[in-house]
């Protein structure tokens, strides 16, 4: 599923619920919207206001909460309530970008990073695709065999494997390289996984616009910081607002710690959430961001916690909407 600021393209419906969505959004004036589920049995095209949210569940335990349907969800938009017209809880295909620091400030790392990458591969959907970004001075988008992504787990360990630790870190620009080259993907759930010490000190954007960028995208952004020696290089407050933002997860693991369980705890966060759409009033003038909470009604599932991107950009972008294979 796309969310490209207001509009939703590529998703997958049964043909039978194509011809219902499209009597559906015929009625739209009326605000007849009931429910839209959906699945991969077919693919096509729908351009129309939507915002899309993907959001993890979670009980008191940690534990991802499944079973849940639209009626347990609530959502707000800058506090006005608003009625959710799509709704999935299937495990999706994800269009990913592994961002790698080779910064000389990481060169004791590295092997972990490969670690996780392998790990990573090896949990998610078979079906999703990758790309690795390796970023130090520069930014570098890995290709593989010509090709712009990947779903084979060997050549994903080797592009990362390949480069030595070198320079320093231009984080903010590999990021904006990252949100970009998604746009490139098959998939319509994207996500980015950055492995660094969260150190900027190379980039040419600054955080504020690297915030910008994903605030206007759909990317669920993941961190996972990787302390060492260098304190003037490590400033993971800026990872966590950047994955708070977008709905994913800033980790700080410790030295020493094991970063294997990590990475397969992102791989399963990106296959169990839930995706909702609902369709927004119209911009009001001088109006850039909106602030989005969903809220979960889950009886006898005890207390739970709900995690989904903040808001969203209301800047438009007047790209056609993409056909998915």
């Amino acid at each position: 599923m796309n969310l490209r600021h207001g509009q939703l393209s590529g998703i997958y419906l049964p043909p039978a619920l194509l011809i219902l969505f499209l009597a559906f959004a015929a009625l739209r004036i009326a605000h007849a919207f009931p429910v839209l589920r959906i699945s991969q049995q077919a693919t096509i095209t729908v351009r129309t206001n939507l915002v899309v949210l993907p959001v993890s569940v979670t009980d008191s335990k940690g534990e991802f909460v499944s079973g849940l349907k639209a009626e347990n969800f609530h959502v707000l938009e800058s506090g006005r309530p608003q009625r959710i017209i799509l709704f999935a809880d299937e495990d999706i295909p994800v269009t990913v970008g592994l961002l790698v620091d080779h910064s000389r400030s990481m060169g004791p790392k590295l092997s972990d990073v490969s670690t996780a990458v392998s790990t990573f591969a090896h949990s998610s959907n078979p079906e999703d695709e990758m790309f690795v970004v390796d970023f130090s001075d520069a930014v570098s988008i890995e290709s593989f065999d010509g090709k712009a992504f990947t779903s084979d787990r060997k050549a994903l360990e080797r592009a990362v494997s390949a480069v030595s630790a070198r320079g320093r870190t231009a984080l903010y620009d590999a990021v904006a390289a990252g949100l970009k080259h998604l746009e490139l993907g098959k998939h319509e759930k994207k996500a980015l996984i950055l492995v660094s010490d969260g150190g900027d000190n190379a980039s040419h954007l600054g955080y504020k616009d690297v915030l910008t960028q994903a605030r206007q995208a759909r990317a669920v952004i993941y961190s996972i910081a990787l302390a060492g020696d260098s304190l003037e290089e490590e400033n993971p407050r800026a990872l966590e607002k950047l994955c708070k933002e977008s709905g994913g997860i800033a980790f700080s693991p410790r030295a020493g710690q094991n970063i294997s369980g990590i990475a397969k705890e992102i791989a399963r966060d990106l296959r169990e959430q839930y995706t909702l759409g609902y369709a927004p009033e119209m911009g009001i003038k001088g109006e850039s961001f909106r602030k989005v909470t969903v809220r979960v009604t889950a009886p006898g599932r005890g207390k739970v916690r709900v995690r989904t991107r903040a808001g969203y950009s209301l800047a438009q972008e007047n790209s056609p909407p993409r056909q998915s294979n």
